[in-house]
């Protein structure tokens, strides 16, 4: 799993309760994932097709630190699935966990577009390619 993103969760990230709003939590993986998919399928159009079962296990507070994680897990013909995987930057404690993202690639009507991916490729790697 790679943690690419950190997040200090603030006064305006709660709910009622003092901690982590779910919603606001779900949004930046929705973007997270969506950013590691453009960049994997290199198209700077991807959209969310679906994700599986969500499963909050602990909560943040304000002052924590939180790492999102994201892994490929598969390629499809216009697709990419991954997984995430947040905890507490501090204590490692995980706070969710999400075994399927689905995000596919699209043309600028909208229409699923083949990417020809098999695997995660990283960006050093395609420069020396090009080299």
């Amino acid at each position: 799993m790679n943690y690419h993103t950190r997040k200090w969760i603030k006064p305006e990230d709660l709910n009622p309760n003092h901690t982590l709003f779910g919603g606001k939590l779900l949004q930046w993986i929705d973007e997270e994932a969506a950013l590691y998919a453009i960049v994997q399928l290199e198209t700077p159009r991807c959209v969310t097709k679906y994700i599986s079962e969500i499963n909050f296990i602990s909560s943040a507070r304000q002052g924590d630190i939180i790492e999102i994680g994201i892994e490929a897990t598969s390629f499809g013909h216009t697709s990419i699935t991954l997984a995430c995987h947040v905890r507490n930057m501090m204590t490692r404690q995980t706070i969710i966990t999400i075994d399927r993202i689905t995000f596919v690639g699209v043309n600028e009507d909208g229409k699923p577009t083949r990417h020809g991916k098999t695997k995660i490729e990283f960006i050093s790697d395609r420069l020396k390619d090009k080299l």
